[in-house]
């Protein structure tokens, strides 16, 4: 397991401007996890190595993302619904299929085919309040990305050449992976994406 952090500040803000605007208009409430969701395809679409699968002795590497994602049901039991062809769907597209498939995993309306086929997972513990875990891979996929709570922390940053210490909204990914095919390097470098990408959503970046 690889850890890093990201400075959501202004995705955290660009969600507050746009939350009630996005609720008339799709008929469901904008959270976070869309453009978690987002970070994590565009940067496996940047390093596809990690998109991969291990049968028997064999490395199955995918021309799709499937990402699954975990799905909490009322009795308390979890689910892994998949967002088929993820790396070809916008901030939109992306939100409606994880609204979809999340209330109909809960009332049990699921297919066999909308909870198999997935290429990489993503489980996001920052609603239960966690700050930081080693998820366990969803074989036979190789590498799942934690995703934990956003918390408001004074941080070092630079204004005009001068660090400054100020307060912002930071958030710990972490990306779990198998050692057989997914080295610390290149499991590093698409957790870095990962970061780097959420770090820059803002209102000039995002289109929703």
């Amino acid at each position: 397991t690889s850890v890093g952090e990201a400075d959501v500040t202004q995705l955290v803000h660009f969600r507050e401007i746009n939350k009630s605007a996005f609720e008339k208009k799709e008929g469901f409430k904008l959270t976070l996890t869309p453009f978690f969701v987002k970070a994590i395809v565009d940067s496996v679409k940047k390093y596809p190595l990690i998109n991969v699968s291990v049968d028997g002795t064999n490395v199955i590497r995918h021309k799709k993302v499937n990402l699954s994602f975990a799905t909490i049901l009322p009795d308390g039991n979890l689910i892994v619904p998949v967002i088929k062809g993820s790396d070809t769907m916008n901030l939109s597209g992306i939100s409606r299929s994880i609204n979809d498939l999340a209330q109909r995993a809960r009332t049990k309306k699921l297919s066999p085919d909308e909870i198999t086929g997935g290429t990489i997972s993503m489980t996001n513990m920052g609603a239960w309040g966690s700050l930081f875990g080693t998820p366990v891979i969803n074989q036979p996929q190789t590498a799942i990305i934690g995703i934990y709570a956003v918390q408001k922390r004074p941080v070092v940053v630079e204004v005009n050449g001068e660090d400054m210490i100020a307060i912002r909204h930071m958030l710990y990914i972490s990306i779990t992976y198998d050692h057989r095919v997914i080295d610390g390097v290149l499991a590093s470098s698409c957790l870095k994406e990962i970061c780097q990408g959420l770090s820059k959503m803002n209102a000039s970046t995002i289109d929703l």
